[in-house]
């Protein structure tokens, strides 16, 4: 089962039967239908979404599986000059599927759990929560692609002259200790 990859997503899927028949869903899911998403980043995404391709199978232990790979474009608001970026995030993961807290705490360090209840999953939320993981908590332009280069470098000048050396060797503290190395008593 795979869907086109410009097919948008279903918002509910029975995952556990999906991994039951090594299923690959790829397509996309509209960046105004996340709502959390949205709230976050603060913004308009319309007409934006959020490229998917996720494969359900179970591992060698037996274990329910969805490995996932997401691509983004997204408008951020630069933490530095107030002004638009654009960004594209990305995450891969993997997510074991499990229908309690006692199989999430069984499954190894290297799956994340994702509740499945009644046997059918938000395929939507799974995506949303993995896009507001990999959302930087500072965005900020490049520095030398930040309109506010000027006033940053006027703040933070980069080429600052260092202190001469043998001021730096007169201001430790120290330097009084360095003497009695060498004294003889």
């Amino acid at each position: 089962m795979t869907k086109a990859p410009n097919a948008e997503l279903p918002k509910s899927v029975e995952p556990i039967r999906l991994a039951e028949q090594k299923a690959t869903l790829e397509g996309v899911i509209p960046l105004e239908g996340l709502a959390r998403f949205g709230e976050a980043v603060g913004g308009s995404q319309k007409g934006r979404e959020c490229h998917a391709k996720l494969s359900f199978y179970q591992d060698g232990e037996r274990r329910r599986v969805v490995s996932g790979e997401l691509s983004a474009p997204v408008t951020l608001v630069c933490q530095r000059c107030m002004n638009d970026m654009q960004v594209t995030l990305t995450s891969s993961f993997d997510l074991g599927l499990v229908s309690s807290d006692e199989q999430a705490q069984r499954l190894p360090k290297t799956l994340e759990p994702f509740l499945c209840e009644d046997f059918t999953a938000d395929l939507w939320a799974m995506v949303e929560d993995e896009l507001l993981l990999v959302l930087p908590p500072f965005p900020l332009h490049e520095r030398d692609e930040c309109p506010a280069k000027e006033d940053l470098e006027a703040l933070e000048p980069s080429n600052a002259p260092e202190e001469p050396e043998a001021k730096k060797r007169d201001d430790n503290p120290f330097s009084v200790l360095a003497g009695f190395k060498t004294t003889k008593h």
